[in-house]
């Protein structure tokens, strides 16, 4: 009887790879019914035969393992998480394709990899193709993703210190750290599964709330719920094309600017990876950091357009500059928290003044990225806030050469070499790009295609390629190396180097 308690679930001994697995296959029951429901049998069957199947094969690998439990704790789920961004998506590409029958089954995997990694690059350009049921699978996927994430973040990467913690941690990347307290259970299973109990009721709730605001300000039920679970996973998917597209305006893009706040800092949702500093969220330097671009970087767009309407001797009307700098705020929150959803009025500035604003800035906005430990990518702001400090530091130096920096409220959270990892995390990332860039120009793609879709990939922000260039790019018509290099790309920007290094190393597993 006491070892039944010990166990009260057979299936949590499953490895975890294993347990995320099952939950794929019972999460394609939804879209079954949701196909069953819209008299679309072709692809109800498609997702309910494919979801038994995975129930199935969870079933035999989970007798066959018996009563053996993973030999490896911290390593093994780290490695879980590689297996779920590499091959798991060969599961969850199965009933897209039986559902369309008319793409690859490598454009099928491209997109589950594009959605289990929170990035969103569109390989099916017209959201027509798709059927109703495929849309909600696509959110679904990068929604679970994000949850993942949150999840890990905490339970795997902390501990680690890998992820962003590096930078805060008193140990060396990969080989532990201070943990939070849910860190310090020697048992890694009940750690994550006490952080998983906690952690996905709140990201649950938040999406549903999104979803009702949604609904009331005129969305419909199915986009509604897309792009709810869009933005807290910040995959940008969405079953019409974008915001531009959907039927809420300008007030469904107010209530999804509120919900983006969460990409910037784990605090604005939780404070289980803190263990120094102030756990007030106005307090956090990533937090402040996020808002004060945010907040600059519209303003300097919209003071561009508006001195160039003075150039040309154009009008300026009150409710066009509005509606042009509210365009730039909620875009430049999108692509900063690496969602890469377009407002409808992010093209307004450009009639108003005649003058396009450059992609560039988005590209940028993605690299710098949102907060650490949650579903943003880039390079995050944390790191950023760090090289910042270091910088301050040095000029500072120059002209008082003999001065002793004192530990000020806002450089709490990083420790003293917290700016020398942040900076060697960058130049991890800067070789990637230049790797992932050189790579696909060798496989036909030009120099300005290559970059926009390195960057893309790295800071998992898909919908750059349709926006970032003067005319998007089709990713159907890239080779299909090209797309499997994409895919490894944006595997190693939801990972991150360090993390993929770690893997690699022999001390790690020894330890």
């Amino acid at each position: 009887m006491g070892r039944r308690n010990k166990t009260p679930y057979r299936i949590l001994r499953l490895p975890l790879f294993l347990l995320i697995w099952c939950l794929a296959s019972l999460a394609m029951w939804v879209p079954a019914v949701h196909a069953l429901a819209l008299n679309d049998h072709l692809t109800s069957r498609a997702f309910f035969y494919t979801g038994v199947l995975g129930l199935f094969l969870v079933a035999l690998a989970g007798l066959s393992l018996g009563n053996r439990v993973p030999r490896y704790g911290m390593p093994g789920q780290l490695l879980s998480l590689l297996a779920t961004f590499v091959v798991l998506p060969l599961f969850l590409a199965v009933p897209v394709q039986e559902s369309l029958r008319n793409t690859s089954f490598l454009n099928a995997y491209f997109d589950m990899v594009s959605a289990v990694t929170t990035t969103g690059a569109d390989i099916y350009a017209d959201p027509g193709r798709l059927p109703d049921s495929v849309h909600l699978w696509r959110a679904m996927v990068a929604w679970l993703g994000g949850l993942l994430m949150w999840v890990a973040a905490s339970a795997v990467l902390a501990p680690l210190s890998l992820g962003g913690f590096e930078v805060t941690a008193r140990g060396e990347p990969g080989g532990g750290s201070d943990a939070p307290p849910q860190a310090q259970n020697s048992d890694p299973r009940q750690r994550l599964i006490l952080i998983s109990v906690t952690l996905a009721p709140v990201y649950a709730g938040l999406t549903l709330a999104l979803w009702i605001l949604l609904i009331i300000t005129g969305e419909t039920p199915l986009v509604g719920l897309t792009h709810a679970m869009s933005v807290l996973s910040t995959s940008g998917i969405s079953a019409v094309g974008g915001t531009e597209n959907a039927g809420s305006g300008i007030a469904g893009e107010m209530v999804m600017f509120l919900f983006m706040f969460f990409a910037l800092s784990r605090l604005t949702f939780s404070n289980d990876t803190v263990t120094v500093g102030s756990g007030r969220l106005d307090k956090d330097p990533e937090f402040r950091t996020g808002v004060l671009i945010v907040l600059i970087m519209p303003m300097v767009l919209f003071l561009w357009h508006l001195l160039s309407t003075f150039e040309v001797g154009g009008q300026t009307e009150p409710l066009q500059a509005l509606r042009s700098l509210w365009g730039g705020v909620f875009t430049v929150m999108s692509f900063l928290s690496t969602t890469g959803f377009e407002s409808a009025d992010w093209q307004t500035s450009q009639q108003w003044s005649g003058l396009q604003t450059p992609g560039m800035i988005l590209l940028g906005l993605s690299v710098i990225g949102g907060g650490v430990a949650t579903t943003a990518g880039g390079v995050k702001l944390l790191r950023v806030y760090a090289l910042y400090l270091n910088g301050m530091r040095e000029m500072e130096r120059l002209v008082h050469p003999s001065s002793v920096s004192g530990a000020g409220s806002g450089n709490k959270r990083i420790q003293r070499n917290g700016a020398f990892v942040a900076w060697v995390f960058f130049m991890l990332f800067a070789l990637s790009l230049a790797l992932i860039s050189i790579a696909l120009s060798a496989v036909g793609s030009d120099f300005e295609h290559s970059l926009i879709l390195a960057i893309a990939s790295l800071s998992t922000t898909g919908p750059l390629v349709e926006i970032a260039g003067n005319e998007p790019i089709i990713l159907t018509i890239l080779s299909p190396i090209a797309k499997l290099i994409l895919c490894f790309a944006m595997i190693l920007g939801r990972l991150e180097t360090l993390a993929i290094i770690a893997l690699l190393s022999p001390n790690f597993w020894r330890s």
